[in-house]
């Protein structure tokens, strides 16, 4: 059963609400003209009714057994935001102009995650159709947006929202969002949309008021956890499926990043995520174009990736944390929190080889042994990044990665993500070296919620020994402080980042060895007293070998013994990427030795 405010053409409009324990349902139409229209029963706790003389534009409300009004759970737009009414919206009255757009293979997903409403200076879809020239020169293939589902204010990182079919109205609305959609395709841009199907933000969230879409049988990280598996459930795990049909569908996404999906409960004979993988296989194969399901996973398990053939849920990438905690602390020394399980070049080496560092051994962070092998998943299965939203706004101050390490440090970050057998990931503004902070910022109205979010970053600040008083996430400071300074990357230093990065992204959409994510083509080894990491790709005749040196000292070693003739194509230290000097051999033979400076990478290919 579609649920929702469905436009029918000639002033007529089909509204449809599942509310299983109320007794009566009704319509009240706000404008033009006031009125309110009984809806139906129908099986399962559904209730419709088909009114005439509504247009688009028309607000509404649901009104619940004759006393409470309140907005529609699906509905597609809140103009007045998350307390206000729902307005219906004729979703086909938009003139697409991207018949020609096919789609990206997986293998060729380049992606950068960007949030809307710090992007630019307006924060609007609209604004940001003018960067995606930038983005496609850069070589990016896909940009994945986080949430834009409404959440209450203007300012929010999205995972707050309430309404999971309402496009935010400070962004744009849903004729904004298929604009940025439309343009992007025309540009030769997938787009990845961030949806949350494990938690519902707390203020506006009304569904509680329709029916039993929360349980209290698990205790979630951001609340109570929705209900998929319980009295009721079918309705619950059908609104959230065709949630993420409709995305796919009306607005032409052609792919979605599912947030945390460890918080997604379902003891269920089939969970929620083996039924997703279904219907949008359906739908993928009805469209002709190839639709991605990418996973954020917190349990190292790869039965949410493997094919349903072999007892997973075909969900066709996940989130690598592991990749990035390896790199993350060998690049900045961190061992804090979750960076205490890592900081050894063995585990970028086993990351590099397999994805997963944690396969079931003991995690001294956790306390317990932690994950199962991925030696044998593919490696297009896997999205590596060295930051994220996550991984810059959930630090006590927020910072970027260039306040982290140093110039030599970001390069290094660069050649191993976008030279890795795996789909890489940047962050905006990561190309250029974007040094302002991306804070988490709210714009609640409710006086007790703000209270509690503000109260907990005072206790964050306490809990590290911070000094000085944390920032408040309600003010407006931390999100203007958020947005990019897009004027940098076109001098000095930034712009050196941002063509090293175009280069290496160049090379790896270009050259065979490095183009082919075979994880079974290539030869990964390191060096723990010097910090260093030596890797092989090769295809058929092509192959390369790349030296990647973390340490704080000149290190030497000796060139890989497949070739006679290895020529080098990248070095991190020239002066041409802003290094001190190059002390590299521009030729290596088999098993010749050579000094690699500190804080460098350099990649060799075998010449014929």
């Amino acid at each position: 059963m579609k649920v929702g405010a469905h436009y029918l053409n000639d002033a007529r409009c089909q509204f449809t609400v599942w509310a299983p324990l109320r007794e009566k349902v009704a319509v009240k139409i706000w404008s033009p003209n006031e009125q309110v229209l009984p809806m139906q029963p129908l099986e399962y706790g559904y209730w419709q009714v088909v009114a005439e003389g509504v247009t688009p534009g028309t607000r509404y409300v649901y009104q619940l057994d004759g006393e409470s009004d309140r907005p529609d759970p699906a509905s597609h737009f809140q103009p007045e935001g998350v307390h206000g009414p729902s307005a219906v919206v004729d979703q086909s009255g938009f003139d697409w102009t991207d018949g020609a757009w096919t789609d990206i293979a997986q293998e060729d997903l380049i992606i950068y995650e960007l949030h809307i409403g710090s992007f630019t200076p307006e924060g609007t879809f609209k604004a940001a159709i003018a960067s995606l020239p930038r983005l496609k020169e850069l070589g990016i293939t896909a940009i994945e947006i986080m949430p834009v589902a409404q959440f209450p204010g203007e300012r929010n990182w999205g995972y707050d929202g309430v309404y999971p079919y309402a496009v935010q109205n400070s962004y744009g609305g849903p004729e904004g969002f298929k604009r940025l959609v439309d343009a992007c395709h025309q540009a030769g841009l997938a787009v990845i949309l961030d949806v949350v199907y494990n938690h519902v933000g707390p203020e506006g969230n009304y569904l509680g008021d329709f029916g039993p879409y929360f349980t209290k049988k698990y205790g979630g990280d951001w609340g109570e956890a929705l209900n998929f598996d319980g009295a009721y459930s079918d309705g619950v795990t059908d609104y959230f499926l065709d949630n993420a049909l409709y995305w796919l569908e009306t607005f032409h996404i052609d792919g979605l990043r599912l947030d945390a999906v460890q918080g997604i409960f379902d003891l269920g004979a089939k969970h929620f995520l083996d039924e997703l993988s279904d219907r949008v296989e359906v739908l993928s194969q009805q469209q002709g174009r190839n639709l991605f399901l990418i996973a954020e996973s917190d349990l190292n398990d790869v039965r949410t990736i493997r094919p349903k053939s072999q007892g997973g849920y075909a969900i066709d990438a996940q989130w690598c944390d592991d990749f990035h905690h390896s790199l993350h602390t060998l690049l900045t020394g961190e061992q804090q929190h979750y960076y205490q399980d890592f900081g050894q070049c063995q585990d970028l080496e086993k990351s590099l080889r397999e994805g997963f560092v944690y396969s079931g051994q003991y995690a001294p962070h956790r306390k317990r042994r932690h994950g199962n092998s991925s030696a044998a998943e593919p490696a297009e299965k896997f999205i590596v990044y060295i930051q994220s939203h996550d991984q810059v706004g959930n630090r006590i101050l927020a910072e970027r990665l260039p306040k982290l390490t140093s110039f030599e440090g970001l390069k290094l970050a660069a050649g191993t993500i976008l030279l890795s057998p795996y789909l890489p990931m940047l962050f905006m503004g990561e190309e250029y070296g974007e040094e302002a902070p991306f804070f988490y910022f709210i714009s609640h109205s409710d006086p007790e919620l703000i209270e509690m979010v503000q109260r907990s970053k005072e206790e964050e600040f306490e809990k590290v020994g911070m000094t000085g008083d944390p920032y408040d996430p309600q003010s407006p400071e931390p999100f203007q402080k958020s947005k990019l300074n897009w004027e940098q990357q076109y001098g000095g230093k930034h712009q050196v980042l941002w063509e090293f990065h175009q280069h290496l992204i160049t090379l790896r959409r270009s050259h065979p060895a490095l183009k082919q994510l075979d994880k079974h083509c290539l030869e990964v080894s390191s060096r723990e007293t010097d910090k260093l990491i030596l890797m092989r790709r090769y295809a058929e005749r092509s192959q390369v070998f790349y030296v990647i040196n973390f340490g704080d000292r000149a290190t030497t070693f000796e060139a890989d013994p497949h070739s006679q003739n290895w020529q080098k194509i990248l070095d991190s230290s020239e002066p041409k990427w802003l290094g001190s000097s190059s002390t590299l051999p521009e030729k290596l033979a088999a098993h010749e030795s050579a000094e690699i400076p500190a804080k460098t990478f350099a990649l060799y290919e075998a010449s014929v």
